[in-house]
């Protein structure tokens, strides 16, 4: 069973933020593939269903951003799973709003969420779905930048990266990470 894991901040307060871009692909999957994500557990919300015809486990960490780890090494060392079947999908600042990078491991890249989970896991060896939300502007503070919402402008840009990374998702379940990469990494 893979672990497909999207990155946010429990609450109504960061609904829509940049932070939540993670959260956002969630509900898009949930959605597209009628998994109810309401499984209050493991310090998370999940729920299981089938995409692409592998077994899948939904998760939001419920534990705040900076803390994703503790989550997703409860999840990880309850259901056994391997590594090799954690797939974390996250914002990134170095890309433009809506843009996507997939990669099959790598540093945390100055991402709290990722730090926490490299540090709970142990490994940085995971596949992760970045979703661009654009660099802070000149004089803003990082935290006030992915704490804060999207202009309406671009509320279909990043539906349409919400979509791509559900494909994006589907790709790495039936065609590998590289295959993936080679496709959503343009």
């Amino acid at each position: 069973m893979y672990i497909i894991a999207g990155l946010g901040n429990p609450g109504a307060k960061y609904a829509g933020t940049r932070h939540n871009a993670g959260f956002s692909v969630i509900d898009e999957l949930a959605d597209k593939y009628n998994i109810s994500v309401d499984m209050a557990k493991h310090q998370g919300l999940s729920g299981k269903g089938v995409i692409a015809g592998e077994k899948v486990l939904l998760v939001k960490p419920m534990t705040y951003m900076n803390e994703s780890g503790v989550c997703l090494r409860q999840v990880m060392d309850y259901y056994k799973a391997d590594i090799e079947d954690l797939i974390v999908i996250f914002d990134d600042i170095s890309l433009e709003p809506g843009r996507l990078r997939v990669r099959a491991k790598g540093s945390a890249g100055g991402h709290n969420g990722i730090k926490s989970i490299i540090a709970h896991l142990g490994t940085d060896q995971f596949k992760r779905i970045k979703i661009g939300v654009g660099d802070k502007p000149k004089g803003w503070d990082l935290v006030d930048w992915v704490l804060g919402r999207f202009p309406e402008e671009q509320y279909d840009t990043l539906r349409q990266a919400n979509i791509r990374a559900c494909g994006a998702v589907a790709c790495i379940l039936t065609d590998g990470i590289e295959a993936c990469m080679n496709q959503y990494n343009g």
